[in-house]
């Protein structure tokens, strides 16, 4: 349960900080509306009280934050801005989870 929990928790990180940097993005980069900057700031700061809800330490919640980083970012580019991700970016998607999973994971 307590894995389950933990990869809930990663996933919500990485919808918080990817939509809310995206936000910030289509402000700066699209002209969109303060709304999205001020949007955008609020969904980033949430994304750092989520992260701590981790029960693990800093340094190894956010190095294995990097793993589900990598792979939700491929995945936000391609259904939003239709990215299409290689078999390369597939593949070292795969070994960042892989490495992630070392990290956190193993039984210490």
């Amino acid at each position: 349960m307590e894995y389950f929990k933990s990869v809930l928790i990663f996933l919500f990180a990485g919808l918080c900080e990817i939509g809310g940097g995206y936000l910030v993005w289509l402000w700066y980069k699209e002209s969109k509306s303060v709304i999205y900057l001020i949007a955008g700031g609020l969904i980033l700061a949430l994304y750092g009280v989520v992260a701590a809800l981790q029960s693990s330490s800093f340094g190894r919640v956010y190095a294995t934050y990097g793993g589900f980083f990598i792979v939700m970012s491929l995945l936000w580019a391609w259904k939003m801005d239709g990215f299409q991700p290689d078999r390369y970016d597939i593949i070292g998607s795969l070994i960042a989870l892989f490495g992630v999973a070392v990290i956190y994971y193993t039984p210490r």
